[in-house]
């Protein structure tokens, strides 16, 4: 069964740019403004890095408009609406496509999980419920559980489940899926195995360092799909050391904060997420001036 592939290449995971009151859509624009003027190749709309887990609900349905809106159809628009409630996400799902996204990417349930059966059945019914193409994101360490492959064949059956984003960082099942799930397009989620997924048959990256480096994102993913194996992977091991800063604490704050280093206005953190340890901001300092970003 062949699928429509939603995009190629590296799409950013994108922040939310808050100020006290709410988002700062002026920052916003220019982030995705920024984006799309440095190849990226797809917009990730309120994912883990965009903070939607402190977003109440008509706040992250705007967000998502906005983001529609800004990119006109330039390149996709993918919206993050996975809940651990199958009610609300449907909702989520059903909102996001009235509002004009491209795809939907929806995470397992976290915090009461469920089992392997329940996870079928809840994707199957959010599924159900829209015309769009969804995009399964797999990332236990966030959420406590994990699709089994088993699972994702199954899944893999229902028409418009397209993708899976990858972020259990286990080379082997993802090796795995690529083998047994062929229909699925694969997705790196953590920038350091962007060349591993790759080679395993992966569209490309869902990505963080995009958010600063986007072009060089795209770049790696590029080389990789051009044949270019080796200018790929030398990029993919030059930017390692910044990474790995850019998981120094737990994702969004230091993409947030090297993006207000750069002076992109990324805005505040959420609580529970708060400011960096002074230790971890020189790390994170250190590999930005090593790859030339302040």
């Amino acid at each position: 069964m062949s699928k429509k592939t939603v995009f190629t290449g590296a799409g950013v995971a994108i922040v939310t740019p808050f100020h006290d009151t709410g988002i700062d859509y002026q920052a916003f624009g220019n982030i995705i403004e920024y984006q799309i003027a440095h190849k990226t190749d797809a917009i990730i709309v309120c994912g883990t890095t965009g903070e939607s887990a402190t977003m109440p609900d008509s706040e992250h349905m705007d967000a998502i408009r906005f983001a529609v809106k800004q990119t006109a159809g330039r390149i996709p628009v993918i919206a993050g609406t996975g809940s651990n409630d199958t009610k609300h996400c449907i909702e989520l799902s059903k909102e996001a496509q009235n509002a004009g996204a491209d795809a939907l990417l929806l995470v397992t349930p976290y915090y009461n999980k469920a089992t392997q059966k329940g996870l079928y059945e809840h994707f199957k019914a959010v599924a159900q419920s829209v015309n769009l193409p969804i995009i399964l994101y797999n990332i236990p360490g966030r959420t406590g559980m994990q699709i089994d492959i088993k699972t994702l064949k199954k899944l893999a059956e229902i028409e418009n489940i397209v993708g899976l984003k990858e972020a259990s960082g286990n080379i082997s099942y993802t090796a795995q899926a690529a083998a047994e799930c062929p229909e699925i397009d694969l997705y790196s989620g953590n920038d350091d195995m962007i060349v591993p997924v790759m080679s395993l048959g992966g569209k490309g990256v869902i990505s963080v360092l995009s958010n600063i480096m986007p072009e060089e994102a795209h770049d790696i993913c590029e080389k990789y799909l051009n044949g270019d194996h080796a200018g790929s992977l030398a990029l993919q091991l030059k930017l390692f050391a910044l990474i790995k800063a850019l998981f120094i604490e737990v994702n969004p704050i230091p993409v947030k904060t090297a993006m207000n280093l750069m002076g992109m206005n990324a805005g505040l953190l959420r609580m529970p997420l708060c400011e960096m340890d002074e230790g971890n901001l020189e790390i994170l300092k250190s590999a930005m001036k090593d790859v030339g970003l302040i």
